[in-house]
């Protein structure tokens, strides 16, 4: 598979982008995942994120969806945003398509999981009473 969806950006991520990126005449259920920063965490009001990327993310990321598409069969595509984000601001697409929706919801949660856990990003929360600190290290 070359034509492999599949981005890490400092620049806000194009929804349509990763949407385009699935989907066929054969797929009747196309399921998007949009992860939004939020104002709070753990019982603490939250300001702002921070997202540091390793050089090679982009790598690992493309990994994942090849292998999640692979070893499902599925059209699969995925974008993480890196920088400094507000509240609202959307930190994560991901995409799955699928003849039925069960087949495409599992892919996508199973796409964000591994993305959770294999790709080297690393979030820092910068919370309202000034202290901030690293999340999942």
């Amino acid at each position: 598979m070359t034509d492999v969806t599949a981005i890490i950006s400092d620049q806000p991520l194009d929804e349509g982008l990763v949407r385009a990126a699935v989907g066929g005449d054969a797929d009747g259920a196309v399921v998007t995942f949009c992860g939004v920063v939020r104002d709070h965490d753990g019982g603490k009001a939250v300001r702002s994120l921070d997202y540091r990327a390793h050089p090679e993310a982009e790598r690992f990321l493309r990994e994942i969806v090849t292998r999640v598409a692979a070893e499902t069969g599925l059209h699969i595509a995925a974008a993480h945003r890196t920088g400094d984000l507000r509240i609202g601001d959307v930190a994560l697409y991901a995409a799955a398509s699928a003849g039925h929706r069960a087949e495409a919801f599992a892919a996508c949660e199973r796409l964000v999981e591994e993305i959770k856990s294999g790709v080297p990003i690393w979030k820092r929360q910068h919370y309202d009473d000034g202290v901030s600190e690293w999340v999942g290290l």
